[in-house]
């Protein structure tokens, strides 16, 4: 039996799937606990005060930084992937990119100038190897159990989700209450016990990721029998112009803002500097798109345009929904009245314990699963596993009792307050912290998932113009209620009372757009894309994604503007505008691009 053969896999399953997945389940969760810890804090500190330990950055120079790493980090998976595929593996890709993020985190610990900005490269070119790889792993795994890879990727979707909810809450949780290097500090902490147990159990995956060979290259070349459009020079010199240009322009753009101007690459160009360059770059790339576009026949032409469309639409839905830890978490920490009393404070301390102790035990029984079958032979690595486990139990216990001891349930001794680490009170108060809105995002995830899995396997299934157009109508939907929250906000306000449930309705309306949108776009471009051009259209699918995420942060540069002009409401009302022409956009253009798709469904 051939090592690469999935029946080896499959011997010794855990919830009818292979040990290795859940090795991966866990290396996954670890590493969205730490990018979605760290991530729901960067903008609250950057604009806190000097004396809240923040860097009392205007919202204008945090949005556009943030706009700049989130971008990055997208656009960084093309780098990454390359050096997977063609020189280290996918395995060492995943380890490079933990040891990198690991070093990321530990860096913005520190907290000083230079180790928050070096913690943010060594972020983006961790993300870069470790997020592509994955998922390249799964899929190998699977490729000869296709009708096993739904149920896998919904596995390991939760594991996603189950670390983005962890590190959102306790990574926040922590940042907020107790201290920004901890918050930070406990992100590189778990993303560092990831990588030490993927390094650990790898043999689990057989010949999966090893460092490629001169004899699977060339197997890899032989198998791809499709006719190939090789660049020409002209194409490939526009390409190295116009990523150039873009590369310079993502970096420069917050650089030359917080500097006021000192540090400008594009000073040379004048004062618009800055879009002269972007536009030019971005001429450039849809030249280059255009004229490889007219290169195939007429068929493959057409499904191209329309998985450029979707990319199109893709860049507005991203652009809009980031700005959950942007300029919706400012309007939580800012806007919201988040102190709680009476019943309202005893309903949300059991919630909050619920979900997070369901969750936790959930995926501890899942982790006691994996234990039972690869003890034996990963034992090491499984006790790094359960000690990561118990320091996370720790930790939300100790949150949880301190919420109950702040609001007045629990009392605690003088010396197991000290012991705890927790500060004595003198009034009892409930209050909730504003990253932990952004945690509602996963909840609905999980909880609305299998109810979309059945809408899209039902005879009811739209077609992808309609998701798109219900995605952007729910997001349209979400905006429009905190709009409606923000609506006695006076003009040049900074600070307000709005109440908690316009948040809570965002977040519930903006996953079920996610539900609609996310998912939908790689599996069109999977779909419509011949093998031959597969690479070059997730390239172009990444990029609009970071574009997308960088103009999260463009639209989150407006906030203070808008907000001081005509109102915090008017600054929702405009996103809210915009996905709404989206949302029509989409569902005008049904009858084009279900012509372009040729009958893909």
């Amino acid at each position: 039996m051939s090592q690469n053969s999935t029946d080896q896999f499959f011997k010794n399953p855990v919830l009818g799937h292979p040990a290795g997945l859940f090795v991966l389940f866990f290396t996954e969760m670890w590493e969205r606990f730490s990018f979605y810890g760290m991530r729901s804090l960067l903008i609250l500190f950057l604009t806190a005060s000097f004396t809240d330990g923040g860097w009392e950055w205007t919202r204008e120079n945090a949005s556009a930084l943030f706009g700049s790493y989130v971008g990055l980090v997208y656009l960084s998976t093309m780098l990454g992937g390359y050096f997977a595929d063609k020189i280290i593996g996918f395995r060492w890709a995943v380890v490079v990119g933990a040891v990198l993020m690991t070093l990321g985190h530990a860096s913005m610990a520190v907290e000083t100038e230079f180790s928050i900005y070096l913690g943010l490269v060594l972020l983006v070119f961790g993300n870069g190897f470790f997020k592509p790889n994955m998922t390249s792993i799964i899929s190998e795994m699977y490729k000869d159990r296709p009708e096993k890879k739904d149920g896998a990727y919904t596995l390991f979707y939760m594991g996603v989700n189950a670390g983005a909810f962890f590190g959102i809450l306790l990574c926040g949780y922590l940042g907020e209450k107790v201290g920004w290097s901890y918050g930070f500090g406990l992100a590189g902490i778990f993303m560092f016990f990831g990588m030490l147990q993927f390094w650990l159990s790898q043999n689990i995956f057989g010949d999966i990721g090893l460092k490629p060979t001169a004899e699977s290259k060339a197997k890899s070349e032989a198998e791809d029998t499709d006719t190939r459009n090789p660049f020409t020079k002209l194409e490939l010199g526009i390409i190295a112009v116009s990523a150039t240009l873009g590369l310079l322009w993502i970096i420069n753009d917050p650089a030359s803002k917080i500097s006021n101007g000192a540090v400008n690459v594009f000073g040379f160009l004048g004062e618009n500097g800055n879009s002269i360059a972007i536009v030019t770059a971005l001429l450039l790339f849809i030249y280059l798109l255009v004229t490889r576009l007219m290169k195939y026949s007429q068929i493959t032409r057409e499904k191209l345009i329309a998985v450029t469309f979707f990319a199109f639409l893709t860049i507005f839905f991203w652009a809009i929904f980031e700005q959950s830890p942007n300029s919706l978490t400012i309007f939580a920490s800012d806007y919201t009245d988040r102190v709680l009393e009476g019943n309202w404070s005893t309903f949300f301390l059991f919630i909050n314990t619920l979900i997070t102790v369901v969750p936790l035990a959930i995926i501890t029984w899942v982790l006691y699963l994996l234990f039972k079958q690869t003890f034996k032979t990963y034992a090491i690595a499984n006790m790094i596993l359960a000690s990561s486990f118990i320091i996370i139990w720790a930790i939300a216990i100790w949150m949880l009792m301190k919420d109950f001891y702040t609001a007045g349930f629990i009392d605690l001794s003088d010396s197991t307050l000290q012991m705890l680490k927790i500060d004595k009170v003198t009034e009892a108060i409930t209050e909730v912290p504003a990253t932990w809105f952004s945690t509602l995002n996963s909840l609905f995830i999980i909880s609305l998932a299998p109810l979309f899995s059945k809408w899209w396997e039902s005879k009811y299934n739209p077609n992808a113009n309609m998701k798109y157009g219900i995605g952007m109508g729910l997001l349209a939907l979400g905006m429009a209620c905190v709009a409606i929250g923000a609506t006695g906000i006076e003009p040049g306000a900074k600070t307000a009372s709005v109440s908690m449930i316009w948040l809570i309705l965002v977040y519930l309306f903006h996953t079920m757009g996610e539900l609609c949108i996310s998912p939908v776009g790689l599996s069109y471009v999977s779909k419509l894309v011949p093998a031959r051009m597969i690479a070059f259209m997730f390239g172009v699918w990444y990029l609009a994604v970071a574009i997308g995420m960088k103009g999260a942060g463009m639209f989150g540069e407006k906030i203070d503007k808008i907000a001081n002009e005509s109102g915090l409401s008017s600054f929702f009302w405009m996103l809210t505008i915009i996905s709404l022409v989206m949302a029509a956009l989409s569902i005008l253009m049904t009858p084009v691009i279900k012509k372009l798709m040729h009958g893909v469904r």
